[in-house]
């Protein structure tokens, strides 16, 4: 089974930088055909794909001027930092894995709760 947590903190203050880690369990992110995604879900819209890590990087084209994805191998962990943030960037970010190019995901963390204020 596996499973992926999202940690970080949950206040980040306006023009600062989010950094958000996802620890992976029963398996591993070192496989290049899985593709390790962040989505978020801000107050009152949809789902919104932040980006991956796979073989390459890929982000979305409205956040990639702010976006990071990187992994740790040795802690099956990757990471997302989004920099300059402001009250907008509120939402639950999640962390998944990717499947068939990264259209669709089987397996999603629970998500944590990320506010912007100052």
């Amino acid at each position: 089974q596996v499973q992926l947590q999202e940690s970080g903190p949950g206040l980040v203050k306006p023009s600062q930088t989010l950094s958000l880690t996802c620890t992976v369990s029963g398996g591993s992110i070192t496989a290049n055909y899985w593709y390790w995604t962040w989505i978020r879900q801000r107050p009152g819209k949809g789902l919104e794909w932040i980006g991956y890590i796979s073989y390459s990087t890929y982000y979305s084209p409205s956040l990639k001027s702010r976006t990071s994805i990187s992994r740790d191998t040795s802690k099956n962990q990757f990471t997302l930092q989004l920099s300059s943030v402001s009250p907008e960037d509120t939402a639950v970010y999640y962390c998944v894995r990717g499947i068939e190019s990264g259209w669709t995901y089987d397996y999603w963390g629970l998500g944590t709760q990320v506010f912007v204020s100052s």
